[in-house]
């Protein structure tokens, strides 16, 4: 709970009429508000919980550094930053795979009561623009199902598995050749190493079983788990393990914390992609025929809904213009 809002009304030689303190939960959207007023003799007061008005709000920024720099740079809130991640995490590496100069637009729900934003609530569209490619999603919830982001064509965001372990990062060694940088000489390098501040979280990227948990030679603490398409995916060094063997798991869930543990010269994240136990470029996960995808494009309003989304995302996108400009 955090006090947003305190209001005095004017006072008369010297007394308090009546004193306002309103404090917001912005995790579940509530508001709430205590008014205290003077009586003829005493106070009185009243809590209330006055429902904020839901507005629709259009974003835009222009990568220069990183997504998250230039989500800071618009003064766009973190819950839709991340919102806009998990959107587009089957598609994209936003930091491998956004090239600078990429446009996002972007449609959210805000919450304003007397003339001020409280908070933010569901990422209702996006578009991003990187190169040659156009990417859109958008938020859809047919009756009596759970909401899901969908491309605008009704097919399912949800991939068999995310682009990348982490939500932000950058890649430091990715698979192949390599001079090793603790042993020197060049030695294969089975999988992709991510370099993110100790503590950062890792998310499995796709659901399964976890085949190994604990500590592993090199790989210092280590994570092995199965997927039900009989790959399996692995993730070294990490500071804290967060699961456990036989544990079942979802995708994107927090597996463990970036560390240095095992063989290290930083904090950073070794991740492996293993197709019948033998080590695969990790890279090959985005590229994966084996989607997760289903059709809601015939589901009831559907269509009515993304075509107003592409109005919408249109209009973030002449935002996006005029600030160029």
């Amino acid at each position: 709970m955090i006090v947003k809002h305190r209001a005095f009304s004017p006072v008369t030689q010297g007394r308090l009429k009546t004193l306002s303190v309103r404090w917001v939960d912005a995790n579940n959207q509530r508001v709430s508000r205590l008014v205290v007023e003077r009586q003829d003799i005493g106070f009185n007061a009243r809590l209330e919980q006055p429902t904020p008005r839901r507005l629709v709000q259009f974003g835009s920024l222009t990568i220069r550094s990183s997504f998250y720099a230039a989500t800071d740079q618009a003064n766009i809130p973190d819950a839709i930053a991340a919102q806009t991640v998990e959107a587009f995490a089957g598609d994209l590496d936003f930091q491998r795979d956004l090239q600078r100069g990429a446009r996002v637009g972007l449609v959210y729900e805000a919450f304003e009561l007397d003339g001020e934003i409280l908070f933010t609530g569901q990422l209702l569209g996006a578009e991003i623009q990187s190169g040659q490619e156009t990417h859109q999603a958008m938020w859809f919830q047919a009756p009596g199902k759970t909401g899901e982001f969908v491309s605008l064509d009704g097919e399912s965001q949800r991939r068999a598995y995310l682009a990348s372990p982490l939500a932000f990062s950058r890649v430091t060694s990715s698979y192949g050749p390599r001079i090793h940088p603790v042993f020197g000489g060049q030695k294969a390098h089975k999988g992709t190493d991510y370099g993110a501040p100790a503590g950062t979280p890792i998310r499995t990227v796709a659901d399964g079983v976890v085949s190994f948990a604990g500590r592993q030679g090199g790989y210092g603490n280590y994570v092995v788990i199965q997927h039900p398409d009989k790959a399996a995916t692995a993730y070294a060094h990490l500071e804290r393990i967060t699961v456990r063997l036989g544990q079942r798991v979802q995708q994107g869930q927090t597996i463990g914390t970036v560390g240095s543990t095992g063989t290290a010269t930083g904090p950073n994240l070794h991740f492996e992609y293993l197709v019948k136990g033998v080590q695969t470029n990790p890279s090959r996960i985005a590229r994966d025929p084996s989607l997760s995808t289903v059709a809601v494009a015939q589901l009831p309003g559907f269509k009515q809904e993304a075509k107003a989304m592409r109005e919408q995302l249109a209009m973030a996108a002449s935002v996006a213009l005029a600030d160029a400009q």
